[in-house]
């Protein structure tokens, strides 16, 4: 795994290694030796898969608050999605900044660290998000920032199809 550092403090794109051979290819996407060795060592608890019919469909911008707030991976395992994290965390230098990576089949994840939102725009009909989440959902817990919210001026690449009544 390569650990690339985004903007975002915390926040990173990780680049997964593949092994390869006449059968197709094996990915390894949670390695705790590994994460702990970036300082990003999480328990993983929920593992969720997200399916979004429409190119242009909006999920989020989600998080939860304490005590069941905690970083979570995202992977595009089909089409191609733009994800955006969004730092929440009042006392970091990078508060209110946003990052966004387009994610696919390219063996890619996004780490979100524990007190920023995460959020996307499907960029192809059917496209598969996996989630490894260190925290359950807890519906009292979780939170909404607004996709389009002026003070972030996060720039979504196409006009929304799909926004859930909650997002929006």
């Amino acid at each position: 795994m390569i650990f690339n550092k985004t903007r975002i403090e915390g926040a990173y794109v990780i680049e997964i290694d593949s092994f390869k051979d006449e059968r197709g290819s094996f990915s390894n996407l949670w390695n705790s030796k590994q994460f702990n060795e970036h300082g990003l060592g999480a328990e993983l608890l929920e593992c969720n898969l997200s399916e979004n019919l429409r190119k242009g469909t909006i999920r989020g911008l989600h998080y939860q608050i304490p005590p069941y707030d905690g970083p979570k991976l995202v992977s595009c395992i089909h089409g191609k999605i733009y994800d955006v994290i969004l730092d929440l965390r009042k006392n970091s230098s990078t508060y209110e900044e946003w990052v966004a990576t387009e994610l696919d089949s390219n063996k890619k994840l996004h780490y979100i660290p524990s007190g920023c939102a995460h959020g996307f725009q499907s960029l192809e009909d059917n496209s598969k998000i996996l989630y490894l989440m260190s925290q359950v959902y807890h519906s009292d817990f979780s939170r909404v920032a607004k996709w389009n919210d002026e003070r972030y001026g996060i720039k979504w690449p196409t006009p929304p199809t799909i926004i859930s009544k909650k997002d929006s």
